[in-house]
């Protein structure tokens, strides 16, 4: 890699891939990327989904290619790969956003509950950084974690072991894929998302007790964790790798 570098945050002329791009996070993510003058596949399970989103990215620009991809299945994120690079040559970035949550109490939690979230929030990001990342010549890959790493969450045993493995996982492929390949993760706070529901809507018990505990006085927007993701996709990032971005609006977590 050539050691000149802008300090411009722009993913304009660049090819992406999100994985679990047709929702929540990960679909914020995309919009941000084509705005942006990306290319981008927006991926996931859902077949209309994935065709409604890749419509979106065409009204903003974007080239895209319809295709779903389970990263359960090895076979699925090969496939993603050979899209990507049938539709751009390959591509520059790569955004794990697909994600799973079983929500019981450690002691009722089944091992099929505990085998989906760890297959789909940490085993999901391996097999996709191992593809994408012995593919790519050089760019970037962002791996969408939690705050629930690092912290303790009732109900959520599967989830928080997973995320933390991400974290784990994004510093080890760091120093694996570098220098050609920078891998980091972003740790969104509490997010308004469809997989919240209606519980952050201002004026439930929930949304007071994170609004009390969040100097920021409110939840994050989808579009606020897509910000991050178009800094660790551009030039502006070209020398960090192996990093976890907390962005969560200084939520207090010490009473947990």
């Amino acid at each position: 890699m050539s050691e000149t570098r802008t300090s411009t945050v722009s993913v304009a002329d660049r090819s992406a891939v999100v994985i679990g791009g047709t929702s929540g996070i990960g679909r914020a993510i995309a919009l941000a990327f084509a705005d942006d003058g990306a290319d981008v596949i927006a991926t996931s399970r859902d077949e209309g989904r994935v065709a409604e989103t890749a419509e979106e990215l065409r009204e903003r620009g974007a080239t895209t290619r319809e295709i779903t991809c389970n990263v359960r299945e090895n076979e699925s994120i090969e496939a993603l790969w050979d899209a990507a690079e049938e539709a751009f040559g390959g591509a520059d970035v790569l955004v794990n956003s697909a994600g799973s949550v079983a929500r019981a109490p450690i002691s009722e939690m089944t091992d099929e509950q505990w085998g989906q979230d760890i297959d789909v929030n940490l085993t999901g990001v391996f097999r996709a950084c191992r593809v994408f990342g012995r593919e790519m010549d050089e760019g970037s890959i962002i791996n969408i974690s939690s705050m629930s790493a690092g912290q303790a969450r009732e109900n959520r045993a599967a989830y928080c072991a997973a995320k933390s493995g991400v974290n784990g996982l994004t510093r080890a492929a760091a120093a694996d894929l570098a220098p050609d390949v920078r891998v980091n993760a972003i740790e969104p706070g509490f997010v308004k998302t469809p997989l919240a529901g209606d519980a952050f809507d201002e004026g439930t018990e929930t949304r007071a007790a994170i609004d009390e505990r969040t100097p920021m006085e409110r939840v994050a927007t989808p579009e606020e964790i897509a910000g991050a993701a178009v800094y660790l996709a551009s030039d502006a990032a070209s020398f960090t790798t192996g990093q976890a971005l907390k962005i969560d609006g200084a939520y207090d977590d010490s009473a947990l």
